[in-house]
């Protein structure tokens, strides 16, 4: 069963990026060893090393009008995968061979 990894786009995933770690959205049933075959599979790289955090979901205020009661609500917990590549390999995520040729 393919699973769904979905690069995180943000100004901190780019950050890293440089670096050559990738961060992932990553569904909560996956284990590293399948996120690194997942990701191999996907973007045809090596992978050195994955770190998984999951984050927990905040609990959020909301108003349904000037004299309405407030509600509460919970977002969902998400799953993040730091991937580090071999040295030399990198995934062109944020269109950055792009920019460069638009440049010249």
């Amino acid at each position: 069963m393919p699973h769904v990894i979905t690069p995180r786009m943000s100004e901190k995933a780019y950050q890293s990026a440089q670096t050559g770690t990738y961060v992932f959205n990553v569904p909560f049933g996956l284990e590293k060893a399948e996120i690194i075959r997942a990701v191999e599979a996907d973007y045809k790289v090596k992978v050195v090393d994955v770190r998984v955090v999951v984050r927990k979901g905040k609990t959020i205020r909301s108003s349904r009008g000037k004299r309405a009661m407030p509600v509460l609500a919970d977002r969902k917990d998400t799953k993040k995968a730091y991937v580090r590549l071999a040295e030399g390999q990198k995934l062109d995520l944020f269109g950055e061979d792009e920019k460069k040729e638009e440049k010249k």
